[in-house]
Order: structure tokens, then C-alpha cells, then sequence
């Protein structure tokens, strides 16, 4: 849960920024300049979860296109093998086996990443595997992770009909 007020931070934040951004005016009506947010760069610390909460979640705020819902569903899988980050990987692991079970609304976004992507496609690919074809029809998934894993993942995720997005660390 700590981790999912992390994130929601993190994009509230990166939200911030892109509106200031887009609402800076040097008062010149002659020149007018569009500053973009700065990119967060890619962490090499897997276990900076501030450093990847804000990389993710600049992520996530970039793939929220076609999401109505006022608050995406976000969860970041750690990396590591220590007891720590195992319990909490079998606590997202959970979390998103709730939201698989219970169903998600049209017009919610869900998005899964983390440091090692192969953790988190065990993560997604063992919480959908039971998800019944057609269960997250208008659903939005955000999966982050490297290419050798989108495969398997698309095939577990095809058959819930949502709209699967995935995005390459």
C-alpha cells in the first residue's frame, strides 16, 4: 500500500509539473515558450524505490490516454531476492489477484512495472492467469518492462480484452 502512495505521489507530482510547465508565461505575448517536463532518467539502483517510483510513474503519466477514471490502479513489483522484497512482491501479487477477482471498471488504467521485468512479468502473467476471457473489456493495461518478456505476458493478458499497452524500460 506504501508503495501505491509512492506512485500515486510520484504522478500527482509529474502531473504538477507538466502544468506548470504548460502554463508558464514569461508575460512577452511575443514569445512563448513550451517547456516539457524534465524526463526522469532510468534508475541503476534497483532498490532506489523513490528513484523508480518517479520513473514509472512518469511512464504511467504518459500512457494515461483514453483512462476516465480519476486514478489509475499502480503498483511497482521490487526487485531483489532478500525476505523483504519477496513479502513484498507477494503483497502486490495479491493486491492485483484482488483486482483480477473482483473486476475493474471500463475506463480504468492499470499499471504494473518495476525494476527486474522478469519479476514482474511473473508477477502479471501469475495474477491473470486465471482472469476470465472478456473480464477487463475497456480496461486499460500499462505493463512496464524489457522485450523478451512482452511476449508472454501478451498472451496471458490477450484474452481479458483490455487494451494492453506495453511500454519498454
Amino acid at each position: 500500500m506504501r508503495k501505491l502512495t509512492l506512485i500515486a505521489t510520484a504522478l500527482a507530482l509529474t502531473g504538477c509539473l507538466a502544468l506548470t510547465a504548460c502554463n508558464n508565461n514569461s508575460g512577452d505575448s511575443q514569445q512563448q515558450t513550451t517547456q516539457a517536463p524534465a524526463q526522469v532518467p532510468k534508475p541503476t539502483d534497483p532498490n532506489d524505490s523513490k528513484g523508480w517510483n518517479a520513473y514509472l510513474g512518469q511512464i504511467v503519466q504518459a500512457n494515461m490516454q483514453g483512462m476516465s477514471a480519476p486514478q489509475p490502479y499502480a503498483y511497482l513489483v521490487p526487485a531483489g531476492d532478500s525476505d523483504d522484497a519477496k513479502d513484498s512482491r507477494d503483497r502486490q501479487l495479491s493486491n492485483v489477484q484482488d483486482i483480477v477477482a473482483r473486476g475493474v471498471l471500463p475506463g480504468n488504467l492499470v499499471a504494473i512495472g518495476g525494476p527486474d521485468s522478469g519479476k514482474t512479468a511473473d508477477l502479471v502473467t501469475d495474477a491473470f492467469k486465471d482472469a476470465k476471457p472478456g473480464s477487463m473489456k475497456g480496461v486499460i493495461l500499462v505493463i512496464i518492462g524489457d522485450k523478451a518478456d512482452e511476449q508472454r505476458v501478451s498472451d496471458v493478458l490477450k484474452p481479458t480484452d483490455a487494451t494492453i499497452r506495453y511500454v519498454q524500460m
